[in-house]
C-alpha cells in the first residue's frame, strides 16, 4: 500500500474547488431552509425597478461566480506577493463587510434580510479560511 501524497500542484486546485463547492452548497442549503420556512427572498431595490425574488439558481450561480473570482484573486496574489494569505484575508474580510451594504439599501422583510446576511456569512466562513491558508 502506497502512502505517498498528492503533489502541491494537484492538491491546491482540488482544495480550492472544494471550497468553491462548499460555498455554493452552503448558500443552497440556506436558500432551501428559507424556502421550507416560507421565507421568500423578495427584495425591493427602491430604485424604481419592481421587486425581485432571489431564486435558487441566481443565488447559486452568483455564489459560484464570486467564489471563482475569489480563487482567481488568491492565485494572482500568490504570484504578486509572498504575503498572499494575509493580503487575501484582509481583502476578503473587507469585501464581506461591503457585501452587507446592499442589505441596508433594499427593502425586504426581516426574515429575508437575515437569510441573505447568513448567506454572505456562510460564503465568507468557507472561503476566507480556506483561501487564507498558506498552501492554497
Amino acid at each position: 500500500m502506497s502512502t505517498t501524497s498528492a503533489s502541491p500542484a494537484t492538491t491546491r486546485p482540488r482544495t480550492a474547488a472544494l471550497a468553491v463547492g462548499g460555498a455554493v452548497l452552503a448558500v443552497t442549503l440556506l436558500w432551501t431552509v428559507a424556502h421550507i420556512m416560507g421565507i421568500e427572498l423578495r427584495v425591493d431595490p427602491r430604485n424604481g425597478q419592481p421587486p425581485g425574488v432571489i431564486s435558487l439558481p441566481f443565488a447559486a450561480l452568483l455564489t459560484l461566480a464570486l467564489s471563482v473570482l475569489g480563487w482567481g484573486t488568491r492565485a494572482l496574489l500568490n504570484r504578486l506577493t509572498r504575503r498572499a494569505p494575509a493580503v487575501w484575508t484582509v481583502i476578503a474580510v473587507l469585501v464581506l463587510l461591503v457585501s452587507f451594504l446592499p442589505l441596508l439599501a433594499v427593502e425586504a422583510t426581516g426574515g429575508t434580510k437575515v437569510v441573505l446576511a447568513l448567506m454572505h456569512l456562510a460564503v465568507g466562513a468557507v472561503l476566507i479560511p480556506v483561501f487564507g491558508r498558506r498552501t492554497v
